[in-house]
């Protein structure tokens, strides 16, 4: 076993809750995280993902359940390991470097408790500034940094601990687009790299599908939905969940009938005598109402001439370098958003408007129940 597989730790989440006063932050989580795995908790504000981060590092105590690192119970009954003894690194948000020590002492500073000389501990350092791309920078202080900058100072101080679990408390937030791509990347290549387990929650949903071996998704305090990134995209467990990764239109639907296992076949409100196949997520009766989830990617946009598609009128187009993302209304008041073509279809321009069965899923929205795996 090589030493960065060895390096990394697993973590067991056990029916883990917490209350602030009478509300409920964390309602009963359970979730484990495999050695090596880069695990994104994805979700809205107030859906518990920070709560449950914080119990992870230590930072606050859950009101009960219990959580392992590594195979050690570090909450659980009268048990509370401290967050300094319970050899993990986080990233937070507003960086959290300390202000009196330059670039340099800040990467280093968890070097100080360890066994290395002072030459490997110098080498170290030297070598973590090279690879976030800030050794020009090393003696600079915090305040005379970046946004992106004080981040890259951040990872290289969590990279140095070589510890078996880093947290990342959504330390893209406060960067612009650019240096959030560039940090992007160099987070998942330098921690997995480094061989260790991590954990990193944001609000994001391509963030979370760029980044993630699993994505877990909490809405109120409860986790919703566990799978990879290909999973939750393709077959979002609730409407929550297609709501929250993204989608293009929701209609409601009257469904005629399936058509084989796993799909259907529905009429639409806005094209009469139209109707499409849809993945479904469970059994479904025919004749039941229900509603529509349409993905971006499952729609194409076409000729008024072409054979097939419902009729659609486009309302607004906006360039995106690689081509154009359009608004094309269907008719009765509904709408689709963010409808990518390399083509161009100007403001006003009819057009068809065809749906790919993948990326349309019918669901039962009042059923938001968490989701089993």
């Amino acid at each position: 076993m090589s030493e960065t597989a060895r390096r990394a730790v697993g973590v067991s989440v056990r029916d883990l809750a917490k209350d602030f006063g009478e509300k409920r932050a964390l309602d009963g989580v359970s979730i484990d995280v495999e050695p090596g795995t880069f695990l994104v908790l994805l979700g809205p504000s107030g859906s518990g993902k920070t709560t449950l981060l914080r119990g992870v590092a230590g930072i606050d105590r859950p009101s009960s359940g219990t959580i392992s690192i590594g195979g050690n119970v570090v909450v659980g009954g009268k048990t509370f390991v401290p967050p300094e003894r319970r050899r993990l690194a986080m990233v937070f948000q507003d960086y959290a470097l300390w202000p009196h020590l330059n670039v340099r002492k800040n990467v280093a500073y968890p070097l100080a408790t360890s066994s290395l000389t002072k030459e490997d501990r110098s080498r170290r350092c030297d070598d973590l500034l090279e690879r976030v791309g800030i050794s020009h920078l090393s003696e600079r202080f915090p305040n005379e940094l970046s946004g992106g900058e004080q981040q890259r100072v951040a990872l290289a101080r969590a990279l140095a601990a070589e510890v078996g679990l880093i947290l990342f408390d959504e330390p893209l937030s406060n960067l612009d687009a650019d240096r959030r791509e560039q940090l992007r990347i160099e987070i998942a290549t330098l921690t997995r790299e480094a061989g260790a387990t991590a954990i990193y929650i944001t609000h994001d949903q391509s963030e979370a599908f760029a980044l993630a071996d699993q994505i877990g998704v909490l809405n109120q305090g409860q986790l919703i939905q566990l799978d990879t990134p290909e999973n939750i995209y393709r077959q979002p467990a609730t409407a929550f969940v297609a709501r929250f990764t993204g989608i293009a239109g929701e209609f409601p639907v009257h469904v005629l009938g399936e058509t084989s296992k796993r799909r259907a076949e529905v009429s639409l409100p806005f094209s009469s005598g139209y109707a499409i196949e849809a993945s479904t997520m469970e059994k479904i009766a025919p004749g039941a109402d229900l509603r529509l989830f349409v993905r971006a990617a499952g729609v194409t946009l076409a000729e008024p001439s072409h054979d097939e598609g419902v009729c659609g009128s486009i309302r607004d187009v906006a360039f995106k370098g690689h081509g154009y993302d359009h608004v094309v209304d269907v008719g009765d008041g509904y709408s689709l958003t963010k409808i990518y073509s390399s083509t161009k279809f100007e403001r006003g321009q009819n057009v068809k408007v065809c749906f790919d069965t993948k990326s349309c899923f019918v669901m039962d929205s009042s059923r938001e129940a968490k989701a089993t795996w």
